[in-house]
């Protein structure tokens, strides 16, 4: 797996910070073992018809061993540097609003996965590293799976550490219909012998 990599002013880290360790590198972040998403288009696609982010917006979500979303949560990143150790803090604080912890389970059954809108292009940057870290570790915090990194950018959406991306939705486009998860069932079907004897027998 190749990354690009970029600077950003906007989350550009201070010495202090990268020394304590309060980000991840891509090659760490691929090498953990982060679960893939089945359907990232549709994981994305919903969450972004949910919250409509604009740059600098995060949503951190909450999906079942089948993907659906439990619970979600989105808040604006404070322009400031970088700091893993602040975003842990506020991603857990969002996770703690929405969602009971699984700290009793011995085994994590739901994962979190946050998509991130912001400037610039998919490549990686340090604000992308501060963010994986702090996510991997409000996870440990409570009791979930540490799940997919998504950027979502001018160019469209990426998931960090994998070679899936599309153009849309992206940081410009206006939200998509929910994803045919989030539907209401179809309605029953009409007509035929089937439909024939129901009609009778409700009739009776």
């Amino acid at each position: 797996m190749t990354f690009g990599f970029a600077s950003s002013s906007a989350a550009s880290l201070s010495t202090s910070t990268t020394s304590a360790g309060r980000l991840l590198e891509p090659a760490e972040w691929a090498a953990a073992g982060i679960p893939l998403l089945r359907n990232p288009r549709e994981v994305v696609s919903g969450l972004h018809a949910r919250h409509h982010p604009r740059p600098s917006t995060a949503i951190v979500a909450v999906l079942d061993p089948d993907e659906r979303l439990c619970a979600s949560a989105s808040f604006t990143r404070r322009a400031a540097p970088a700091d893993g150790w602040m975003l842990r803090n506020a991603l857990l604080s969002q996770l703690r609003r929405v969602i009971p912890h699984d700290l009793r389970r011995r085994t994590p059954v739901r994962t979190a996965v946050l998509l991130y809108c912001r400037e610039g292009d998919a490549r990686w940057t340090e604000e992308d590293g501060a963010w994986m870290w702090g996510l991997r570790d409000a996870c440990t915090l409570h009791g979930l799976r540490c799940g997919a990194y998504i950027t979502l950018t001018r160019d469209g959406w990426q998931v960090l550490g994998e070679d899936r991306g599309g153009r849309r939705p992206n940081a410009r486009s206006a939200p998509e219909p929910f994803a045919t998860a989030d539907a209401p069932p179809p309605p029953p079907r009409t007509g035929g012998p089937v439909s024939e004897v129901l009609r009778r027998a409700a009739a009776r």
